[in-house]
């Protein structure tokens, strides 16, 4: 299964991820290409979550008994090992949050209460998911601030023109934008844009939620002050994500959420605060998630990024062309060129949920509806696309199915047309 040019050995890879042997309900063969939403697990993540439950799980910090030590023990090696995989300067700007909702609210909440105020801008991009349109929404309600876009032009890109331009017109406190978008798959210059808005004084908060897939995250040569993420579209468990910020941002700010484990001191007059990370862990925190979290990284470390990157360029170019060859087909998103193995579009005449339905009777998963980006959708002027996104462990022989069965999509439609089209012409008769 492995492709002619792919730095992969797929077919060696997809024997650690079980569930990519199983059957469609279909009865067909599996074609997983829902990885926009969430990744499979592979064996390396199952195993270290189930060893943690069997052998050493316990509450993490100030458990002065062996297993607690040694959950302890695990539980911070986790952060070490995310860390690491970020380039973060110091484990203290690695905070677990529940993902990538939970960490840019923490943010919202935090550093945004504490820092806008009536007048001030938070610019985005129009193909924001809403995991970073929300939040800064209700900020606005809080403050009196006010949340604008960037648009796309019509080859569904934005250019560095138009970020520039807007960062000049409006002048933000806040630029936050997804490293990737969910729906067009289109990859953008983070470092570029964070200097961009940097030069004129404004915070940078960075979605990575469809990059830390794909690409080597490298939070300092991006240059940000936010970076996040979410733990199960990385092939790791679902519940745990990640915020990354500049220390020094984290210390200044307040803890969001109150309780055990984020204090230092508690009195019947107040409390102090716990010193960074724990100042935004409150609770109990996600202790095997993270350990789960670790395994997965280091498997994607492993295989090596770059390579995941290149091997899913190949796969979505030929699904984007393939696609594009199909009558009656429209990709919704730029070329190639700019974007990675995420590919939207829509079928004339065939809604996105019947398009779905049909390509799971042939064993195909894809997402349909707005994907968490309605603004986006309604900018585009489609209420409702279908989304194929492919990962390292997808081969070329999936493509072709998934291109079949989405060729078949506009032969049986047009067929049940004309039937109905015939039956309606013979009762008006």
């Amino acid at each position: 299964m492995t492709t002619s040019t792919s730095p992969l050995d797929v077919a060696k890879i997809r024997d650690d991820f079980p569930i990519l042997n199983t059957q469609s309900a279909s009865g067909r063969p599996l074609v997983y290409f829902d990885n926009a939403a969430t990744t499979q697990r592979p064996n390396a993540v199952i195993d270290a979550m189930s060893r943690c439950y069997r052998e050493y799980y316990s509450n993490v910090h100030r458990g002065i008994h062996t297993l607690s030590e040694a959950s302890t023990g695990a539980y911070e090696n986790a952060r070490a090992t995310v860390a690491s995989f970020m380039n973060a300067s110091t484990t203290s700007e690695v905070v677990f949050a529940a993902g990538t909702t939970a960490a840019i609210n923490t943010v919202a909440r935090s550093w945004g209460d504490q820092n806008l105020s009536s007048g001030d801008v938070i610019l985005l991009l129009i193909s924001e998911h809403h995991a970073n349109i929300v939040p800064w929404h209700q900020l606005a309600e809080r403050v009196g601030c006010r949340v604008e876009f960037i648009a796309i032009n019509d080859d569904f890109l934005i250019d560095d023109e138009a970020v520039a331009s807007a960062i000049q017109t409006h002048q933000p406190k806040l630029f936050a934008f997804g490293a990737a978008s969910n729906t067009l798959g289109t990859e953008y210059p983070v470092k570029r844009w964070t200097q961009l808005a940097h030069d004129v004084g404004a915070t940078v908060l960075i979605d990575a939620a469809q990059a830390a897939p794909h690409w080597q995250l490298d939070v300092q040569d991006w240059g940000a002050d936010f970076v996040v993420f979410s733990g199960h579209k990385v092939c790791g468990p679902t519940g745990i994500g990640v915020l990354w910020g500049r220390e020094s941002l984290l210390d200044s700010m307040p803890p969001f959420l109150g309780g055990g484990g984020m204090i230092d001191t508690v009195t019947t007059d107040g409390f102090t605060s716990h010193s960074l990370p724990e100042k935004f862990e409150a609770g109990t925190p996600p202790i095997v998630e993270a350990i789960g979290l670790e395994a997965a990284v280091k498997y994607l470390l492993q295989i090596g990024m770059d390579n995941i990157h290149a091997h899913e360029r190949q796969l979505g170019s030929r699904a984007d062309a393939g696609l594009r060859e199909i009558a009656g087909v429209r990709v919704i998103g730029p070329t190639p060129k700019h974007k990675g193995g995420i590919n939207s579009f829509v079928v004339e005449g065939v809604h996105a949920h019947d398009v779905s339905q049909f390509l799971d009777g042939q064993g195909v998963a894809v997402r349909a509806g707005h994907h968490c980006t309605m603004p986006l959708h309604n900018a585009i002027g489609v209420s409702a696309t279908s989304r194929a996104s492919c990962y390292f462990y997808n081969t070329i022989d999936e493509v072709d199915v998934f291109l079949q069965a989405v060729s078949d999509v506009r032969d049986r439609f047009a067929k049940t047309g004309r039937r109905r089209r015939s039956r309606e012409s013979r009762s008006e008769t």
